[in-house]
């Protein structure tokens, strides 16, 4: 298992028989590195991932652990989570590759919206510093892709009327958004942005 990767994963099924989203995914997936905000750092660590829900269930397919310096993803470079459990931080999934060290997030966003169907998570370090404590922000505590971290975005839902951006105070440069589909995640993260770089 990846080193990053901070839940224990349950593999299911050894490959994901169908993915009708894989190539909106890959869509938004471009535009997403070409602006430098899912890729690889200097030190050699993928960053950010996308997800899309499947169907009306909680189950979602979310690109792989370490897929962030790939230019393409198919079908064996992404997973299908269909079950996490927060309390015994764990994720069953589908497929060959590990699902992303974001799992949880993204689940805990599709708990607590039903009508979220997609998640971006993207490093922004501009926009993170912008946002951070003025959108739904999350605890300093709470590290990426642990369970403290899902409870933390469910408690958000509670508190207050999410729209549809979170930062991840103790994640630096983490930022998460999310819409009924890719495009309007992708359009929230792309408004956003433009409002500290007009």
């Amino acid at each position: 298992m990846s080193e990053y990767i901070k839940f224990s994963c349950e593999r299911v099924a050894a490959e994901i028989t169908s993915f009708e989203g894989l190539a909106e995914l890959n869509a938004h997936r471009r535009k997403l590195r070409q602006l430098g905000l899912i890729g690889v750092d200097p030190n050699g660590i993928g960053f950010g991932n996308l997800s899309v829900r499947d169907g009306a269930t909680d189950n979602f397919y979310i690109t792989g652990s370490a897929t962030g310096g790939r230019r393409e993803l198919t079908m064996a470079d992404c997973a299908k989570v269909v079950a996490c459990d927060f309390e015994r931080n764990c994720v069953r999934y589908e497929g060959s590759a590990l699902p992303s060290s974001e799992s949880l997030s993204h689940a805990a966003i599709y708990k607590s919206d039903v009508t979220a169907g997609a998640v971006i998570h993207c490093h922004d370090s501009k926009l993170w510093a912008a946002v951070l404590n003025e959108a739904p922000t999350t605890s300093k505590a709470a590290d990426y892709g642990t369970a403290e971290m899902a409870n933390e975005i469910v408690q958000l839902f509670t508190r207050t009327d999410v729209p549809k951006i979170i930062a991840m105070a103790g994640h630096e440069a983490g930022i998460l958004t999310f819409g009924k589909d890719l495009e309007e995640a992708f359009a929230i993260l792309m408004r956003e942005r433009k409002k500290i770089c007009p």
